[in-house]
Order: structure tokens, then C-alpha cells, then sequence
């Protein structure tokens, strides 16, 4: 009675998506070694011999290229993602063109390709394959208009789950899977549409669909605490020729963002990860050595003109130290230079300063101003308690509207899975400076979890180049 709204959709061609691998990979092959078969124009008289033996080369890395795009994951299911995917391309090309270098200087079997030859082959083929990417990313947008998917879809199920799943796909599809309805077996109380899209039917209703081939996919989306439906409807469903896909419970749904693991062959949403896996502790540290023993001999000059007019100000130390929250909420020790009247520092940092504190010195509002207060934090980085760019550490009673922050923000202490920096993403987004406002210390502990998130040594050097404009126009600091 309601599948009037599929009539009119093709039939689902089973296997596509493998065609489409098979065609990506002749391409893939061809556009490596064209290149070096317009080098062939440019060998002075070479035999017939010659030429056919250069020709077995160029068929032979080929094959290679293809089968190390295949083990490098090139042809894996985010091919059909609307992802640029430049870097795995740009990894996976390199190390093929590593074996056709390895070709020409070890085995000679390139001896008409000169270094400038070899290099242009090595950009020309690069480009191709980016211009490949892009054009098919264009098609598939065009499909994806014409409503034509890899995977026709329905949802099984009504529920809320159901509606979360259809808002997220709506809002993150692609060449996959296009939902085209919901099957649902309460039709007398479920109305036409759900989410803008058609009820198409119950469980029989469904059969016929996959049967026809109008439906290839179904996404199950009833509540798991119903195992005896879901089970029924799996068995079921095992019958015909369709894929089955269990959709997250509401929990898991959350974390929608985040990937599945596998733990003893079981797979488990992974809900919280470390931030820093694998080679990345190693890059950022390496990253925080370089970057922070550059700046102190680039700015030891500065630092010592700083550290008189301090001297030459007020009675007192140069340094100011204080007790802060640092990675895994272990207190660290943060250098300084003492902005405050000695008699009138604060080591807790209780009381926030405010515009016009009579306890800052007259080089203390300059340097609280230009952030130049913060230069000694530098060795902080090279001691390996701090680093260059990360959440800033908050001394230990801090507040906010008078509230601590661990106690206005439930999620404040997820800041301290990484190393504080002496500059991050909250501040160029210009959160420094007083925290008078709940919605103040919201907002930065948001922006330090986005960053935690989505860490890359390109992030930090970003955020290093927004450091420095942020800190000359932002209004915040006194």
C-alpha cells in the first residue's frame, strides 16, 4: 500500500562497487606509468628490441603499483568516501616510485630516464591521481543527486534510534548507501513519513522490496534491549540476498564520531581513546624540542630586557613560580615573570585578576598584555612538562563565576590527557584572560577537547602562526 514511493527507484546492481575497484585500479596503473611511456619520444633511435623490453617495464610496475596500492589500503571501503584522501595517495605513490627508483639505479632498467625525467614522471603522475580523485568525487556528487547509490537502504524501525540514524546519514552520506525509507510493522500508528522520509511498509512489505532488488541494504535500528525481535528479524532477513547492519543503541550513538575496535576478535565501540597514539608522542616531542629551542635563542635577548625592566620596577624575583594542573591532573611546577608586587602575589591564583588590579606592576601590565610574562614556560618545554601548543594550565583554584573549574565543567580534568601548552587552541580562538562567566570556561574546555581531537603536528604549527596576531589584538588579558 505505500510502496508506490519506490516504484518508480532502479534495481540495485549488485557488485558495483567491485567493478568500479577493478576500473580505479587500470586507471590507477595506467596513470603511473603514462608518464613514462611519453617518455619513450624523447630515447634517440632505440631497436624495436629496446623499446619492447622498456615496455615490459613500464606493464611490470604497473601490476606493482596496483598491488601496493592494494596492501596500502588505497582500495579499502573510504574509497568510496567523500574524503580528498591526498595523503594516503601521496604515501602510496612515493613508495611505488621508490621501487621504479630502485628499478633504474639498482637493476638498469630504466637507463633512457634522466633524474629531471624521473622527477617530473613522479609530480605529472601525482597530480593525475589527485585530478582523478577529485573527478570522481564529482560524479559521485552527481549521482548521489539523481538519487542513485551504491547501496539502496531502508531502516528498520521507527525508533528513536531510527530518527538519529536517518538525521546522521542525511548529514554525513555518501556514494554507500542512500536511504530511500523506513520499514516499520506498527503502520496503523506510524505516520507517512519519518525524518522527510517515506514509510515504505512492514517486515513483508520489506521481503518484496529485496526481492525486486529495489532494497540492498537494511539498517536495524530497533532498541537492543528487543534481542528476541531483533533475532526473529536477522533469521529472517538471512534468507534473502541483502546486507544486515545492527544500528548502535543510543549509548553508542553518542559517540557516533568514533571508531570500532576489536578486543580477543570481539568488536567494541571505543568510546575514549588515548589522544596521542603510536609515533605521535614521539613527533610532538620532537616538534616541542625544536620549536622551543629555536624561540629561547631567537628570544633570549627580549627575555633578558624583560627580566631588568622587572628588576629595575619593583623589589622582588625575576621569576614568579606556581603550582598548575599539568598532564594527568599531576601538579607541575610553570615559570613565569613576576607581573605582581611580591607582597601581593597569589600562588593559587584564587583571586583572578581584573581590569586595573592594583596588585600588577607597571612592566607587569605590559608584559600580562603581549603574553611576554608567559616566554620563560619555554624551558617548562624543554624539561618535558609542558609544551608548545596544548590546553593552558589553570593553577589550582582557579575559578569561574566562583565556582572551581573541575566543579563548573563535568568534562574540565579530559583537558589534562595531554601536556598543557604555553599556547592553544581556545587562546587563538580568543578565549585568554579573565574568566568571569560559566559560559567563559565552557567554551575554552570545549575548544581544548576539539583539539585533543583532532591533534596533528600541522594543527600545532597553525595554531603557532594564529598565536601571534591573537595575542596583539585580543582585548581579554590584564
Amino acid at each position: 500500500m505505500r510502496l508506490s514511493h519506490v516504484d518508480s527507484l532502479l534495481l540495485t546492481r549488485s557488485g558495483l562497487n567491485e567493478y568500479l575497484l577493478a576500473a580505479a585500479r587500470i586507471v590507477h596503473g595506467c596513470t603511473a606509468v603514462l608518464p613514462g611511456l611519453l617518455l619513450l619520444a624523447y630515447v634517440p633511435e632505440s631497436s624495436v628490441a629496446q623499446t619492447n623490453s622498456y615496455l615490459f617495464v613500464l606493464m611490470f610496475f604497473a601490476l606493482l603499483v596496483t598491488v601496493l596500492f592494494q596492501a596500502l589500503d588505497v582500495y579499502s571501503e573510504a574509497f568510496f568516501s567523500n574524503r580528498l584522501r591526498f595523503r594516503i595517495m601521496v604515501v602510496a605513490w612515493s613508495a611505488a616510485f621508490c621501487l621504479l627508483l630502485f628499478m633504474h639505479r639498482g637493476l638498469g632498467l630504466l637507463l633512457y630516464a634522466s633524474n629531471l625525467q624521473l622527477a617530473i614522471w613522479f609530480f605529472v603522475s601525482l597530480l593525475l591521481f589527485g585530478a582523478e580523485r577529485l573527478l570522481l568525487l564529482y560524479v559521485f556528487q552527481q549521482l548521489m543527486r539523481r538519487g542513485r547509490f551504491l547501496n539502496n537502504a531502508v531502516i528498520l524501525g521507527g525508533t528513536d534510534n531510527g530518527l538519529h540514524l536517518a538525521e546522521y546519514l542525511k548529514a554525513h552520506r555518501d556514494i554507500r548507501c542512500g536511504v530511500i525509507g523506513f520499514i516499520d510493522d506498527r503502520l496503523a500508528r506510524t505516520p507517512d513519513h519519518l525524518n522527510g522520509l517515506p514509510v515504505l511498509g512492514n517486515c513483508q512489505d520489506l521481503e518484496r522490496l529485496i526481492r525486486e532488488e529495489k532494497v540492498s541494504q537494511v539498517l536495524v535500528a530497533l532498541p537492543w534491549s528487543a534481542e528476541t525481535r531483533i533475532d526473529q528479524i536477522i533469521r529472517r532477513l538471512r534468507k534473502l540476498p541483502v546486507n544486515v547492519l545492527l544500528v548502535p543503541d543510543m549509548v553508542a550513538f553518542r559517540h557516533a564520531h568514533n571508531r570500532i575496535t576489536e578486543v580477543a576478535s570481539l568488536p567494541m565501540f571505543n568510546a575514549s581513546e588515548v589522544p596521542l597514539r603510536g609515533w605521535s608522542p614521539l613527533f610532538k616531542r620532537l616538534e616541542d624540542l625544536l620549536l622551543a629551542s629555536l624561540t629561547l635563542i631567537l628570544l633570549l635577548p627580549l627575555m633578558l630586557l624583560v627580566a631588568l625592566a622587572i628588576k629595575l620596577d619593583s623589589p622582588g624575583p625575576v621569576l614568579f613560580r606556581q603550582k598548575r594542573f599539568g598532564y594527568n591532573n599531576r601538579l607541575i611546577e610553570v615559570f613565569k615573570f613576576r607581573s605582581m608586587h611580591q607582597h601581593q602575589s597569589d600562588a593559587t591564583a584564587e583571586l583572578q585578576t581584573t581590569r586595573g588590579d592594583v596588585r600588577i606592576t607597571r612592566v607587569g601590565r605590559f608584559i600580562r598584555k603581549t603574553s611576554l610574562d608567559e616566554l620563560p614556560q619555554l624551558v617548562n618545554v624543554l624539561l618535558g612538562s609542558m609544551s608548545m601548543v596544548g590546553p593552558r594550565p589553570h593553577a589550582t583554584a582557579t575559578k569561574a563565576a566562583g565556582i572551581l573549574f573541575e566543579e563548573a565543567v563535568e568534562e574540565y580534568t579530559a583537558r589534562h590527557r595531554v601536556k598543557p601548552g604555553i599556547t592553544g587552541w581556545a587562546q587563538v580562538n580568543g578565549y585568554r584572560g579573565e574568566t568571569d562567566t560559566l559560559e567563559k570556561i565552557e567554551r575554552r574546555v570545549e575548544l581544548d577537547l576539539e583539539y585533543i581531537e583532532q591533534w596533528s603536528v600541522w594543527f600545532d604549527l597553525y595554531i603557532l602562526f594564529r598565536t601571534v596576531p591573537a595575542v596583539l589584538l585580543s582585548q581579554e588579558a590584564y
